[in-house]
């Protein structure tokens, strides 16, 4: 039985850069699932754009943002000279494109103030956040406004961390998740990997160990791309699965076709974590710049401005080693058609 938070066992991540479109959103609602739209790297005005487009629609969906890192705003002297040394590392690439690099940019906060006030004033249904939690008083702010705010976690010390701050409900992460590791706590190393005799855990144990620590509604995600995947986190304790690599090939996925490409592609053999393209740890699948960056410096999102240029310039020249090819472990199992196919499949 779907949880009365989520109302479906499937969720549809919020995917930001483009993916995670309202058009996407409105066809994961019709296919009986539900979708977040994404604020990240979206102005204000955007943000309140695809509010509108998801309602007019009538969508029912959340809203993420990304919680910005004071420590990564204000980069010590040290984390600066490793910055100037990666932008003349990354100089070759640029030549290759003919682009110019940028100097790197330490001040985007990624509009949050004026993005949490927008959502104060208008509220949607959901808010998640990634990357670090929003603090007590803004999530007492938020659930009085009538939203329901979820915390993305990595592990049991960081879901307490969240339960204590009053959010509604958690989405925990882990490590097999395609795109950026929402790890927040200080010495984490981003991976969400807990162990168990010596051995990597998986989602559902990861899940358990969560419901264990906190009681807290959970969604489960990282690594589920089929229905007995999404039977195994509710059988750990999930409310929900939710999924972002699954749905990346639909039709209605805003991913680049060049991206869809590639996770059909027998060239990519397997997926890490990398800092390359960000300056955050995202899982991508391995391509030259990956492998040619390994060194790169946890600046975000100073190195996500930094590679910037270069990513436009490899997807318009259609060239997907120097593109951030996100994906999770299960990349594979990833299919193309309508939305409405794949939540069918996951729903059996």
């Amino acid at each position: 039985m779907p949880h009365a938070l989520f109302g479906t066992r499937i969720i549809a991540a919020p995917m930001a850069g483009g993916t995670s479109t309202p058009g996407f959103v409105s066809a994961v609602h019709d296919a009986g699932a539900l979708g977040f739209l994404a604020a990240g790297y979206k102005s204000v005005e955007a943000m309140q754009a695809e509010i509108s487009s998801a309602r007019a629609a009538g969508a029912r969906f959340g809203m993420n943002l990304f919680v910005p890192d004071p420590v990564q705003l204000r980069p010590s002297a040290a984390l600066q000279a490793e910055l100037e040394e990666y932008r003349s590392r990354l100089q070759p690439d640029a030549r290759r494109y003919g682009v110019e690099l940028p100097r790197p940019r330490l001040d985007d906060d990624d509009h949050w103030q004026g993005k949490i006030d927008a959502l104060l004033a208008d509220p949607v249904e959901l808010v998640s956040f990634a990357f670090g939690l929003p603090g007590a008083d803004l999530v007492r702010r938020l659930r009085r406004a009538g939203s329901v705010v979820l915390a993305t976690v990595t592990s049991e010390a960081e879901a307490q961390q969240a339960a204590g701050q009053g959010v509604t409900a958690l989405v925990v992460q882990h490590a097999s998740a395609g795109g950026h590791s929402a790890a927040f706590q200080p010495g984490t190393d981003g991976s969400g990997v807990g162990r168990r005799g010596g051995r990597p855990d998986t989602t559902a144990e990861l899940v358990a160990r969560v419901r264990s620590a906190v009681g807290l509604p959970v969604i489960a995600a990282g690594g589920v791309m089929d229905r007995a995947g999404v039977e195994a986190v509710l059988a750990a304790g999930a409310e929900a699965a939710q999924m972002g690599t699954a749905f990346l090939r639909t039709a209605e996925s805003g991913a680049r076709q060049l991206h869809k490409d590639a996770l059909a592609s027998p060239r990519y053999t397997g997926t890490t974590l990398t800092a390359a393209f960000t300056g955050r740890r995202a899982r991508a699948l391995v391509n030259e710049f990956v492998l040619d960056h390994p060194g790169a410096p946890e600046a975000y999102p100073a190195v996500h401005h930094l590679t910037a240029p270069l990513r436009a310039a490899a997807a318009a020249a259609g060239d997907p080693e120097r593109l951030n090819l996100w994906a999770g472990t299960g990349w594979q199992q990833a299919q193309a058609g309508p939305v409405a196919e794949v939540v069918a499949r996951l729903l059996g």
